[in-house]
């Protein structure tokens, strides 16, 4: 069964990943940096606060969230993870995405070849229904299929 949501564009692309699903605010430092620091080929969240993703792989998932949380430094971090070819393909966000994200995504949309297609304002339904696994195809207009 397919459902659709629509949501803001963000960041426009057209692309098709496997769900990993966050209820909780992302911490991106916490969540990426131990990936990253090691030169791992993907990132599998670190964020022990976040038991969402803890243990999970991000890296080429469809990245389904409320908000980002953290420090400034959590835009620039997506950005390096872009750059380094370890970020979501996408970043799909329940509510108004926040300034830390929206550095992050625009940042690698500006200086990286690895943009990372984001949509906000999905709403709660959006994330209440969408769960791990999940295949997520976005299309340029903000519109965003799930599939069981």
């Amino acid at each position: 069964m397919k459902r659709e949501f629509k949501g803001r564009t963000v960041v426009a692309g057209s692309v098709q990943a496997s769900a990993v699903v966050s209820n909780n605010g992302m911490n991106t430092l916490a969540t990426f940096q131990k990936s990253i620091l090691a030169r791992k080929k993907t990132v599998v969240g670190s964020d022990q606060n976040n038991a969402d993703l803890f243990k999970k792989e991000i890296t080429g998932k469809a990245l389904c969230l409320p908000r980002t949380i953290g420090s400034t430094t959590g835009g620039m971090v997506l950005q390096s993870a872009a750059a380094l070819g370890l970020a979501p393909k996408a970043m799909l966000f329940s509510e108004s995405i926040d300034s830390i994200g929206a550095a992050g995504v625009i940042l690698a949309d500006v200086w990286t070849v690895n943009r990372i297609v984001t949509v906000d304002c999905l709403g709660q339904e959006f994330l209440d229904y969408v769960k791990d696994g999940m295949t997520i195809t976005v299309k340029e207009d903000g519109t965003v299929l799930v599939e069981q």
